[in-house]
C-alpha cells in the first residue's frame, strides 16, 4: 500500500524537478504567479511593458551578430543559420513546455525580429550603421531601466535572477494579453 502511494505521488511530479507536471497548466501558472509577485510596483510594471521587447530584440540581435562558422552544406543559407537559430530553438522548446499557444506567438515574434535584423544587415551592407550597434543601443538602456525598476520593488518577493525573469517575462505578458482577450491557452 505504501509503495502504491509513493508511486502515485511520483507520477504527479515531473521527473527530477519536484515541480507539478504540466498537463493542467500548473507549472505555467506557478511561473506567472512568482513573476507577478516580484513585480508589484506600478512604475516597475510600466518599465517592463516598455523595455522588455527592445531588450529581447537587442539581445537577440547581439547573439545574431556573434560570428558563426561557415558551413558549406548550408549553401546560400549560411547567413541565416547562426547562433540566434539555437536561441529560437531553445526558446520555443522552453515556451512549448509552458503553453503551446505562447510558444507559437513567441516563434512569430522571433521570426519578426529575424526579419528586422536581416533588413538591418542589408542596411549595414548599403553603408548604414552596423546591426550590432543598433541592437546594443536597444538593449543597454532597456536593461538599465529594468534593473532600476526591479530595484523599486519593496515586496518580499523581489525578482530573482534577471536571466530567469527575462525568460518568463515574454510569456507572462502574453499570458496577461490572453487573459484580457479571454483566450484559453
Amino acid at each position: 500500500m505504501a509503495a502504491d502511494k509513493k508511486y502515485t505521488d511520483n507520477k504527479k511530479q515531473s521527473p527530477g524537478t519536484g515541480n507539478p507536471a504540466r498537463p493542467d497548466g500548473k507549472l505555467a501558472e506557478q511561473y506567472f504567479n512568482e513573476y507577478a509577485a516580484g513585480h508589484q510596483d506600478a512604475v516597475n510594471k510600466t518599465i517592463h511593458y516598455i523595455c522588455i521587447p527592445p531588450l529581447i530584440f537587442g539581445l537577440f540581435g547581439l547573439i545574431w551578430a556573434i560570428p558563426f562558422p561557415h558551413l558549406g552544406f548550408l549553401g546560400q543559407y549560411n547567413g541565416y543559420f547562426n547562433w540566434a537559430s539555437f536561441v529560437i530553438a531553445i526558446a520555443i522548446y522552453y515556451y512549448l513546455k509552458l503553453s503551446p499557444l505562447i510558444s507559437y506567438i513567441v516563434l512569430l515574434i522571433l521570426l519578426g525580429f529575424s526579419y528586422i535584423i536581416i533588413e538591418l544587415l542589408a542596411w549595414q551592407a548599403a553603408g548604414g550603421f552596423p546591426m550590432w550597434v543598433i541592437c546594443f543601443i536597444c538593449a543597454l538602456p532597456s536593461l538599465n531601466a529594468i534593473i532600476y525598476g526591479n530595484g523599486r520593488e519593496v515586496t518580499a518577493a523581489k525578482p530573482r535572477l534577471l536571466f530567469l525573469s527575462l525568460a518568463v517575462a515574454p510569456a507572462y505578458f502574453l499570458h496577461l494579453l490572453f487573459k484580457k482577450l479571454f483566450v484559453k491557452y
